[in-house]
């Protein structure tokens, strides 16, 4: 272990040693001076960073271009346009009046689908009345059934209560006539 650790060392040394005779010899990294040019740029090297390279890209005007390359704001042959031709008076009238009847059409149809929309909306106002109309209808006819249900219960619970008092007072009056011919048997 001992004999890989001072390998190690000596390598290390060697190593850097070797870098410290490098950069006596060299003593500028080499930076690529030449000019790089790609189309319509052209690319220099900037040796101002020591951490890293730096570019400054350059955009040729079009003036700097060759003259056989086309220039860019030159509209493609393909879609010149052709020449104009008179246009007759009659023409043009009968163009203002198909433009006049689109427009006209087209008013119309706006007005139609606004009719078709408000008669839609219409329809759905009366669907949600009739429906809370019929909510509200069917909601009173439940609570009337139940409030007649609850009076028909108390009634009858009234007339059970009524029957059971006048039950126990016949049943007291018995008793107390009972108690009486007792009485009078007896004494």
């Amino acid at each position: 272990m001992a004999s890989t650790v001072s390998a190690y060392t000596e390598k290390i040394k060697e190593m850097s040693m070797m870098s410290l005779i490098c950069s006596c010899l060299y003593p500028q990294t080499s930076y690529p001076t030449t000019n790089y040019q790609f189309g319509d740029l052209e690319v220099k090297p900037i040796n101002k960073r020591l951490s890293g390279q730096s570019f400054e890209v350059i955009l040729k005007s079009p003036t700097d271009l060759s003259p056989d390359r086309p220039s860019p704001l030159a509209s493609p042959p393909a879609l010149t346009l052709p020449p104009k031709r008179d246009i007759s008076l009659d023409e043009l009238q009968g163009r203002l009046e198909a433009a006049e009847e689109r427009r006209k059409s087209q008013e119309a149809q706006v007005l139609r689908h606004l009719a078709e929309r408000r008669e839609h909306e219409k329809e759905v106002l009366h669907k949600a009345m009739e429906e809370n109309n019929n909510f509200s209808k069917m909601a009173e006819e439940k609570l009337n059934s139940k409030m007649e249900a609850k009076k028909a219960n108390r009634e009858a619970y009234l007339n059970s209560l009524k029957q059971r008092l006048r039950e126990k007072e016949m049943h007291a009056a018995e008793v107390r006539r009972n108690k009486e011919l007792q009485a009078d048997l007896s004494g």
